[in-house]
């Protein structure tokens, strides 16, 4: 059977549709959204304190953690993000006013999760002399991920301006997936090859973008799809 839908108004005053998602099931992919970004920080950042006698977070990329002793840990945290990522992305476009090809952001960033996944199905490793290397796949991983990130939110911002729900966060989305996006750029030029300009501080580039433009970003939505899924829930109610 379809879910009917409801009317509902938001901060401004104006009415909205929702209910195109179960109400829990849109607050489970808020959850998700939220607890994605942070528990996946908290997991790299406890394996660096753990790991500082070989491991520079300044030098050296998060993945870099899968290379080494109990480097499975950090295969562990790809998984979770992972899927936590793709619940994320399905609620968020469930959660959005529908749209011609509104699909494509939410897959955009859905891809993203994937990405994530085949970092932990191909991890780094180390050779016989501790240098860490690419076995293959894991390159292909990684510009998954924060390729699909960037362009996710850029494509995202656009289907957010026409949601009267959403429409106040379209431009910081667009600022933030434009600033992943030039980071991307500038760490695959200056930063990421071997003989880059900037490649002893790979690993400070990379958290750059995750941790001060990408993850909040999601936050921010999450926490918007979390407070539409309860007033969902009063207007069930």
């Amino acid at each position: 059977m379809g879910i009917a839908m409801a009317a509902q108004r938001n901060g401004d005053g104006a009415a909205v549709q929702h209910g195109e998602w179960p109400v829990p099931r849109t607050s489970v992919a808020a959850w998700a959204g939220i607890v994605g970004p942070v528990l996946f920080t908290a997991g790299f950042m406890a394996q660096e304190l753990f790991r500082m006698d070989e491991y520079s977070p300044l030098a050296e990329p998060v993945s870099a953690l899968e290379a080494g002793p109990n480097g499975w840990l950090q295969q562990v945290n790809f998984v979770v993000f992972g899927i936590l990522t793709m619940v994320f992305a399905v609620g968020l476009h469930r959660g959005l006013q529908p749209t011609r090809v509104g699909i494509l952001g939410p897959g955009l960033l859905l891809l993203s999760g994937v990405g994530l996944l085949l970092a932990a199905i191909f991890p780094l490793r180390e050779d016989a002399a501790g240098v860490t290397f690419d076995p293959g796949g894991h390159v292909v991983a990684g510009l998954t991920f924060f390729l699909t990130s960037a362009t996710g939110l850029i494509v995202l911002s656009r289907r957010l301006s026409r949601d009267p729900r959403w429409h106040g966060l379209a431009a910081y989305t667009l600022g933030c997936g434009g600033l992943a996006l030039l980071g991307f750029i500038v760490m695959g030029v200056f930063v990421m090859p071997d003989d880059a300009p900037l490649h002893d501080w790979a690993g400070l580039g990379q958290r750059l973008i995750i941790i001060l433009i990408i993850f909040p970003c999601r936050v921010v939505l999450s926490l918007r799809l979390l407070r539409l899924s309860a007033a969902g829930s009063r207007t069930a109610a």
